[in-house]
């Protein structure tokens, strides 16, 4: 049980039929139910006040969506774990999964038009891994002739060992 309680707003949310709240210990058997689900990661309201606009709206996108997907309201104290595991979003985000896979997040508050639009854009990606922070890796025993990319790796900075004039 979390330790941290859910402003009374999403506390209304996690009651709500089709709605439970999920923390890392539950978010295995709530993806397992199948279907397509939302993790909704409503951070401080204090601090992010959108996170009770996104609330309100949250249920009213899964009823335009005939029930689409279930939602899961992260319980605040396991947010940072399970933000860890479906990678960094710009609050307060909803991040999507289904087909066994990250499908798409959407974060901040939305128009209405704008929300069905990015909705049909998730639900129509083919499900993938989680996005990754986009620094690529490079295997150094990879065989062939690399080229630093950086200046400090060819030696174009200057050195600090004099003081500058």
């Amino acid at each position: 049980m979390s330790q941290i309680p859910l402003h009374p707003l999403l506390q209304q949310l996690a009651a709500r039929p089709g709605v439970q709240t999920v923390g890392p210990a539950t978010i295995d058997s709530f993806v397992a139910q199948g279907g397509e689900q939302v993790l909704f990661f409503s951070g401080d309201p204090v601090r992010f006040a959108e996170a009770l606009d996104v609330a309100v709206v949250l249920p009213e996108l899964q009823v335009a969506c005939a029930g689409r997907f279930a939602i899961g309201v992260v319980e605040r104290d396991g947010e940072e774990a399970l933000a860890r595991r479906f990678g960094p979003q710009r609050g307060p985000p909803r991040v999507f999964l289904g087909g066994g896979g990250f499908l798409g997040a959407i974060g901040g508050m939305r128009d209405w038009d704008e929300y069905l639009r990015e909705l049909a854009a998730v639900f129509a990606a083919t499900p993938g891994r989680v996005p990754g922070i986009g620094i690529p890796l490079v295997d150094a025993r990879a065989s062939g002739p690399t080229q630093p990319s950086c200046a400090c790796a060819q030696g174009r900075l200057p050195h600090f060992t004099e003081r500058p004039p």
